[in-house]
């Protein structure tokens, strides 16, 4: 009998390590947050929402506003970034080669609101992001038309979304986004982008994935059902499968 307990032990204590080595690390995203133009009120209440998105769905997170992190060594651990409410000219060109190699050996993008309002003379950002930020009327409710309900972050939505936010007007918007939510501009005052105005977009770029919504100015988002399981599945899309 002892000879038996000690045959169990020898071969199942490697078993049980392997077991441990071979189980999948959760993923891990940086959430930036940068700005050096106007600076949201709602970055903060976005934080947290991401960070309990994480909790609740299987992903960790990091938070910062140091450009400083945005080199191979460090965005090698991370699944994806999230622009949050980024604003103006906010890295070097060391930091933004960092980015380039980090999405081309197929990182993972998404960028919330103020993102397109950040880096408008890096045109590969630009094309990253997929337009930029020109314009806004004044918050208003507006009718927003989900075009691409089979996406992660839009299978949730219905069809007709009315809700209330800062509708943003675009420049070079780039000719390979995915549209998944254009905006009605009869249904409010100051849209300029005509019948096809996007709000919601992904597309493949240079080997890595990109992930933006025009949503999310508003504190109140962070706080709305649909708004966050719309977040929550373009961190998803941004992580994607997590295969090397």
């Amino acid at each position: 009998m002892k000879n038996l307990l000690l045959f169990l032990c020898f071969f199942s204590v490697p078993l049980l390590m392997r077991a441990g080595h071979d189980r999948p690390a959760l993923p891990r995203i940086l959430v930036f947050s940068k700005t050096q133009g106007f600076r949201h009120s709602s970055i903060a209440a976005g934080k947290a929402a991401i960070m309990k998105l994480g909790k609740e769905n299987g992903f960790l997170v990091d938070t910062t506003e140091n450009a400083g992190y945005f080199t191979s060594d460090s965005l090698k651990k991370y699944a994806a970034v999230v622009f949050l409410q980024t604003t103006g000219d906010i890295f070097n060109a060391d930091q933004k080669a960092g980015l380039e190699k980090y999405i081309k050996a197929g990182g993972g993008f998404a960028g919330v609101h103020a993102a397109t309002d950040t880096e408008y003379n890096w045109p590969w950002y630009g094309g990253l992001v997929g337009a930029y930020f020109v314009s806004h009327p004044k918050q208003q409710v507006a009718t927003l038309n989900v075009i691409d309900r089979s996406h992660i972050s839009t299978k949730h939505l219905p069809a007709v979304w009315i809700r209330k936010d800062e509708w943003y007007n675009f420049k070079k918007l780039s000719k390979d986004i995915k549209v998944l939510i254009t905006i009605d501009e009869k249904s409010y005052t100051g849209g300029i982008n005509g019948e096809l105005h996007p709000m919601a977009w992904y597309h493949n770029y240079e080997g890595g994935r990109s992930w933006y919504t025009e949503l999310g100015h508003t504190e109140e988002s962070y706080t709305e059902e649909n708004y966050l399981k719309h977040l929550l599945g373009g961190i998803r899309y941004a992580i994607g499968n997590l295969k090397k």
